[in-house]
């Protein structure tokens, strides 16, 4: 039996739990996930993968088998009864050859579907032909982490200006539902003048599923930085607009993760402003 480390929060654990899915199915090998991973996915998600008791896991000499965030030719061909893959992957080409079955996986339950829809259909009013676009504003700790760890910046006001600009030439009726875990500077720095910014949540992070089934269930997404945004908008389908170069080239980031992995070819990237970093 193969099995994945549960760490991090919801998006990281989505991302392990879909690695898990595809190398074990690649490699042949029936997959379990731990029970931390069930407490996180199975309240919002009919995911199928059977769950390892913890007392069970104990007794297991495990191979931990390290994973870098894309895909590599050795990972077809993984050796071990007993593997337990580890890392924080979250890049579409793990699984990109069984998409659908990954997106199967994430299908929300009847009951988050009905909240979300209900309160979409709440905000529509009397327009008709509304477009909802998901806005995730990830800050919090990365507003520290970015530039001081990984040479990078944040989405700031004007990346989310041209993102929103983007959906507003395009589609006459577009509602913006905005989800963060800093509300306070989004309120601030969105504007929210025409009436088509609606702000999700109370940015603290009380509710990050509440939050992540409203964005995925828009029509489209505009995201930040964070695989909680990654994940949205590989739910959501349609368009997605990211930003993009959002490090310097030397940036320790770059050696983790390779942005072509990770980003579709069919989104659209808006280049970070970079300029705060070089001062």
């Amino acid at each position: 039996m193969w099995t994945v480390n549960s760490d991090g929060r919801l998006g990281n654990q989505m991302g392990q739990y879909a690695t898990l899915y595809a190398l074990a199915k690649l490699n042949s090998h029936p997959a379990y996930i731990p029970p931390a991973m069930h407490r996180f996915l199975a309240p919002l998600f009919r995911i199928t993968l059977p769950v390892i008791p913890t007392v069970v896991a104990d007794k297991i000499h495990w191979r931990n088998f390290p994973l870098h965030n894309w895909m590599s030719e050795e990972y077809c061909h993984i050796e071990g009864k007993y593997v337990q893959l580890t890392g924080y992957p979250y890049s579409f080409t793990f699984y990109d050859h069984i998409r659908q079955e990954i997106l199967r996986e994430f299908s929300f339950h009847d009951h988050v579907k009905a909240e979300s829809n209900r309160y979409l259909l709440g905000l529509k009013g009397q327009r008709t032909n509304v477009t909802y676009v998901g806005v995730h504003v990830r800050r919090g700790d990365y507003v520290y982490i970015m530039p001081q760890n990984n040479k990078g910046v944040v989405a700031d006001r004007g990346y989310l200006e041209k993102a929103m600009s983007y959906f507003r030439k395009k589609y006459h009726n577009s509602i913006f539902v905005v989800a963060s875990n800093d509300m306070e500077w989004c309120r601030q720095n969105i504007d929210a003048s025409r009436r088509d910014v609606h702000f999700a949540g109370d940015g603290k992070e009380s509710s990050p599923e509440r939050d992540f089934a409203l964005i995925a269930h828009c029509n489209h997404t505009i995201m930040t930085i964070g695989s909680f945004g990654l994940w949205a908008s590989h739910l959501a389908g349609g368009e997605t607009v990211y930003l993009a170069n959002f490090t310097l080239p030397e940036s320790p980031f770059l050696k983790r993760n390779k942005p072509s992995q990770i980003y579709l070819p069919s989104w659209i990237g808006i280049p970070a402003d970079l300029s705060p970093l070089l001062h």
